[in-house]
Formats: structure tokens, C-alpha cells, sequence
């Protein structure tokens, strides 16, 4: 009988301890996809005064010097959409993004059901659909190329399949910010599993 207690608590001991090193491990991996994603966030922020000093200038030349440029307009619109699409990524990391919080932030939901609630719908929905936004954008974005489609208006801006890359790029980014956010809520759910274990022990 003794022996099959201490084989018991043998065995429990390598169960916590491998979930300990499993946990740390998906924890090092979502730090290391925070820090990426962190970096293109920043990186993206100084698109957004180039957008707007250009959107400035923009103005300026049509109102008081009645001269506008199609290329300028065009370059003000594709840099919005480089933001907006390579952003996600950061946006998600940052919990910014828009969510109906009538019933995720009530009382009656606890961080352990909120990290369910996070983890299930990052499975279920976030990645499966950027995985059909890249399937179905990526033959939009290989034919650009292929025909070196450029701006239909005179005075355009060329290589339009750059812009259009931006869509299946900008959705992968999401993913693996998708996955960070997934090992992150896990690791919240073993933790907690794991402290209410030992506290019942």
C-alpha cells in the first residue's frame, strides 16, 4: 500500500512538472509572437504620419494652389489599407479591437470563462477564417501580378498586386497573434486547473 502511494505521488509529481515545462514553453513562444507583433505595430505608427502629412499636403495643393495629383490620392488610400491590414495583428495583441462586452465583461463571467471564451472562439473562428481570407486572396494577388496590374486611372500608382499582397500578409499576421493569444489563455486555464488541484490536495 505504500509503495502504491509513492508511486501515486511519483507520478504526480512528473504530471505537474511536465505541465509546468509545457506551459513555460508555450509561454516563451507567445512572448517571443508578442514582441513581433509589438514591432510591426510601431513600425506601422510611422506610416500613419507619413498618411497624414500627405493627406495635409494633399489638401493644400487641391484647395489653394488648384493642382491634384490621382498618384497621391492613390498612395493616401494605400497606405490607409497597409495600416489597417498589417495593424491587426498589433490591435489584437493590445485587446483593442471592437467586441460586444454585454455578456464578456458581466459578472457572471469569470477570467477563467473569459479565457475560455477567448480560446474557443480564437479556434473556432479567428483562424479558420484569416485561413479562408489568405486561400481565397492569394489567386487575387497572384493574377496582379502576373498582368502587372496598376491603377486604371491616368497618373495612377503601379504594382497594384503590392497593395493587394497586403490582404493574405496582413491576415497570417493575425494568425499568429491568433495563436499567441490561444497558448496565452490556455496556460491561464492549466494554471488555474492546476491551483485548484493542488488546492483540494
Amino acid at each position: 500500500m505504500k509503495r502504491i502511494r509513492q508511486r501515486a505521488a511519483i507520478g504526480q509529481i512528473k504530471k505537474q512538472v511536465y505541465n509546468v515545462s509545457m506551459s513555460q514553453l508555450m509561454h516563451n513562444l507567445s512572448e517571443r509572437i508578442d514582441r513581433f507583433s509589438e514591432f510591426i505595430g510601431r513600425s506601422l505608427s510611422w506610416l500613419v504620419l507619413a498618411l497624414v502629412l500627405l493627406v495635409g499636403y494633399d489638401v493644400t495643393m487641391r484647395y489653394f494652389f488648384l493642382s491634384g495629383s490621382i498618384a497621391i490620392q492613390e498612395l493616401e488610400w494605400h497606405l490607409f489599407a497597409l495600416i489597417f491590414l498589417l495593424g491587426a495583428a498589433y490591435t489584437l495583441k493590445h485587446d483593442d479591437h471592437v467586441r460586444l462586452d454585454l455578456f464578456y465583461r458581466s459578472r457572471f463571467m469569470s477570467d477563467y470563462r473569459r479565457a475560455w471564451v477567448n480560446l474557443v472562439c480564437t479556434l473556432l473562428f479567428l483562424i479558420p477564417f484569416c485561413i479562408l481570407i489568405i486561400k481565397s486572396s492569394w489567386p487575387f494577388v497572384a493574377q496582379a501580378y502576373q498582368f502587372a496590374e496598376g491603377s486604371p486611372d491616368p497618373g495612377g500608382l503601379p504594382y497594384r498586386w503590392v497593395l493587394k499582397a497586403a490582404i493574405p500578409l496582413g491576415f497570417f499576421l493575425l494568425i499568429i497573434q491568433g495563436l499567441s493569444e490561444a497558448l496565452k489563455n490556455l496556460c491561464f486555464i492549466l494554471d488555474h486547473k492546476s491551483g485548484r488541484s493542488v488546492g483540494q490536495q
